[in-house]
C-alpha cells in the first residue's frame, strides 16, 4: 500500500475510525479549491451496526472496504451526496463521515451551489456540505492526497478543544459517542449536549 495513503497531513488513516474522526477536527479540506475547516465528524466501523459496511461489501459501499485515505461517497435519502474518509486496513469497512465545515475557501461558489448567503448554513450538515463542495459519486474511491482533494493540518499554534457525543440520524448503536466536534463552533450541524 502506498505510504501516502496511510498518513495524510499527519492523520494516520490506519487508526480506528473514532481516532481518525477526532483527529480530523480542525483540519482543512478543499475540493477543487472549495472548502474549509472540519468542525464535525462521525465515526463508523465494520463491526458497528449503524455502519454501511456492517452487512459486508456491496456495489454501494465498495470504497469503504478499499484503501485507507480514500473517499467513500454515498447518497443519503436519494437526495444528498455525503463525503466520508476510509480508514483502518483495506477490507475492514471503516470510515468517517464529514458532518460540518467552517467555510473558508470558495465562498461564492458554495453560495451559488447552495442558493443561500448565510455562511453558517453553507456546510452545517453532511447533505449541505456535499452540495456546497459539489460532491458526487465520481469522487468515490479517489485518493485524499491527490487532486481534487487537498487535506491539510490546522494552522500552527491553533488551539482547539474537541467534544464528543452521540451520532445523529441513526437508529442503531446510538449510545456510541462517536460524533466529534470543535467546541464552541457556530458551524456545527447541531450543538453538543
Amino acid at each position: 500500500m502506498p505510504a501516502s495513503l496511510t498518513s495524510i497531513a499527519g492523520i494516520d488513516f490506519l487508526a480506528s475510525s473514532d481516532s481518525v474522526a477526532r483527529q480530523l477536527i480542525g483540519m482543512r479540506i478543499l475540493i477543487d479549491g472549495v472548502g474549509g475547516i472540519i468542525v464535525e465528524t462521525e465515526a463508523y466501523d465494520g463491526e458497528d451496526p449503524a455502519s454501511h459496511s456492517y452487512s459486508g461489501p456491496s456495489a454501494r459501499n465498495a470504497a469503504m472496504f478499499g484503501l485507507p485515505g480514500c473517499a467513500y461517497i454515498y447518497r443519503s435519502y436519494g437526495i444528498h451526496w455525503c463525503l466520508n474518509f476510509v480508514c483502518r486496513e483495506a477490507g475492514h469497512g471503516a470510515g468517517v463521515l464529514l458532518r460540518a465545515l467552517e467555510p473558508t475557501d470558495g465562498l461564492d461558489r458554495m453560495r451559488a451551489r447552495r442558493g443561500l448567503s448565510d455562511i453558517r448554513l453553507l456546510c452545517a450538515g453532511p447533505g449541505r456540505l456535499g452540495k456546497a463542495l459539489a460532491i458526487d459519486r465520481s469522487l468515490d474511491g479517489k485518493h485524499l492526497d491527490q487532486p481534487p482533494f487537498a487535506l491539510s493540518a490546522p494552522e500552527p499554534g491553533l488551539q482547539h478543544t474537541v467534544v464528543a457525543g452521540s451520532r445523529i440520524g441513526i437508529s442503531k448503536a446510538v449510545e456510541q459517542p462517536w460524533r466529534f466536534g470543535l467546541a464552541g463552533s457556530r458551524f456545527l450541524s447541531r450543538p453538543f449536549r
